[in-house]
């Protein structure tokens, strides 16, 4: 839908060639987004001014509010219009001419439509009903007597009551050349609203004449909703179709998405007695300082033999090799023997090749061949350093 007064900048496109006109489908709703904040003041106080003539409201609502926010303005006033909580009846009458004569000067009245639907509600009270119909029928002055009254007036008044109300057909035929036309779309029709009414709350707005002792209230929600919500709703998504997948061609490689096999894993170590293995680090540390007892010798060798991990817990270093090998060549050889397949395991060799040599040092060698694989490089290097030291005591000899 495009009008001449909805934007500010940017040329409208030409408009297409005239078609025969047809009555307008109604439409209850127009989208546009928010409102700002002096416009939500400048609405309620429009509204509110409910002992003035109609036409002076229309005339304050021409000067207070731009052309080209005059359709997002409108908008606004049907949003509030759509729950029948929000404002009182004589209220309504004001905000309804503000809808139809906002737009009187203009070939097409983008709110004709839901002026219709409003005027054959059958579910809203006769005068307002009767309201509309005079509305609709003002065309070059005709009927003007309706705005000179005030909207309180009008409602204290029992001259509606007389009035016959005119099928929804005769009033779109009578309408035609003011309607404007609109694109009906199953997606439009289920747009859910910002603001959805209670249906366990009374729907009426109250008496005319009633102050409305929670008007203060109504008027923050009021301006909050204007503020704060689309007055274009909640449309559903559109549905995509996923892109076609590209065809694999013959010798390009084909993703493969592995299957992520999650599996809880139980630690046996959980909850394990560690006091055995402070006893060994304990009893290495003091190996490392000095000869230990038999039965100390002995504890260390029965706790390696029931569990080889205990000497990765042990507190033993490649530092700590030379010390031990020269107090306790035993412990040495069980310790070694179990490290063989430790990543630090060079570095042992590489203290055993470069120690000084000694009677400990070639048991702890002796011991190791027999006991576990050693790397030939480190057989050759040992004894190469054996020899080297050989040849220094002769010297010095």
């Amino acid at each position: 839908m495009s009008h001449n007064e909805d934007d500010a900048g940017g040329a409208s496109p030409p408009p297409p060639p005239p078609v025969p006109a047809a009555a307008p489908k109604p439409s209850t709703y127009v989208t546009v987004g928010a409102l700002r904040g002096g416009e939500c003041a400048d609405l309620l106080a429009l509204v509110s001014a409910v002992s003035r003539p109609l036409e002076d409201a229309v005339a304050d609502f021409r000067a207070r509010i731009a052309p080209e926010r005059r359709l997002r303005f409108g908008s606004a006033v049907t949003f509030v219009l759509e729950d029948k909580m929000m404002l009182q009846p004589a209220e309504r009458l004001i905000a309804f001419a503000i809808l139809h004569q906002g737009y009187s000067s203009q070939l097409a009245n983008p709110f004709v439509p839901l002026l219709i639907n409003a005027a054959c509600d059958e579910t809203s009270e006769k005068a307002e009903r009767v309201f509309l119909q005079l509305l609709l029928s003002l065309t070059n002055g005709d009927n003007n007597e309706v705005l000179k009254q005030s909207a309180v007036d009008y409602l204290n008044g029992s001259d509606y009551a007389s009035q016959v109300l005119l099928p929804r057909e005769q009033l779109e035929k009578q309408c035609s050349r003011d309607a404007a036309s609109s694109v009906q779309s199953s997606f439009r029709g289920a747009t859910v609203r910002s603001a959805i009414s209670d249906p366990d709350v009374f729907q009426s707005g109250g008496s005319s004449s009633e102050v409305s002792p929670i008007k203060p209230n109504r008027d923050n929600m009021i301006a909050s909703l204007l503020q704060q919500t689309s007055l274009k709703g909640l449309p559903p998504q559109w549905i995509r179709p996923p892109p076609p997948r590209l065809e694999i061609l013959e010798g390009e490689l084909q993703w493969l998405n592995l299957d992520n096999n999650h599996e809880l894993l139980w630690d046996g170590s959980m909850c394990a007695d560690t006091s055995r293995g402070a006893v060994i680090r304990d009893l290495v540390e003091k190996a490392c300082k000095g000869p230990l007892a038999p039965a100390q010798q002995e504890k260390i060798v029965l706790d390696l033999g029931k569990d080889w991990k205990l000497v990765y817990h042990c507190g033993m270093t490649p530092q700590k090799l030379r010390g031990l090998v020269e107090h306790n060549t035993c412990i040495a050889v069980e310790v070694l023997s179990r490290l063989i397949n430790s990543p630090d395991m060079d570095e042992y060799f590489n203290v055993l090749v470069h120690m000084e040599m000694s009677l400990h040092s070639m048991e702890v060698v002796n011991r190791l061949t027999t006991a576990v694989v050693l790397p030939p490089g480190f057989i050759h290097d040992y004894i190469s350093n054996c020899i080297r030291s050989c040849d220094d005591i002769q010297i010095k000899i």
